[in-house]
């Protein structure tokens, strides 16, 4: 079992940064792709981005493409995801997964486990 913790969420203003973190536990989950998502108040669960076991390659949302950067530290069995110039549209909460199996994939029944969520809010 991989149980999965984000943090890092908050109350930011329009053109901010925030940097999410997802502390695994329980396995290495270095062999694991590993997938953010989020959902907004009323909307269903939408990919936002993934990282592949080693880090070496990454896939996003053209949401986010070119704001957001996802990236893992293995040794600390922690992935992460760096947003910058947020946008109000980008308020959720944010959600990490992992999955075992070929990169790269927005499926979200492909992925095993998921963490509890945190909330992002951007304001105006």
């Amino acid at each position: 079992q991989v149980q999965l913790v984000e943090s890092g969420g908050g109350l930011v203003q329009a053109g901010g940064s925030l940097r999410l973190s997802c502390a695994a536990s329980g396995r290495t989950i270095s062999s694991y792709a590993m997938g953010w998502f989020r959902q907004a108040p009323g909307k269903e669960r939408e990919f936002v981005a993934e990282i592949n076991w080693s880090g070496g390659r990454t896939y996003y949302a053209d949401s986010v493409k070119g704001r957001f950067t996802a990236s893992r530290d293995n040794p600390k069995n922690t992935v992460y995801l760096q947003m910058n110039s947020l946008k109000p549209e980008d308020t959720a909460v944010y959600y990490c997964a992992a999955r075992l199996g070929y990169f790269a994939s927005e499926i979200r029944g492909e992925y095993g486990y998921w963490g509890q969520g945190t909330q992002v809010t951007v304001s105006s």
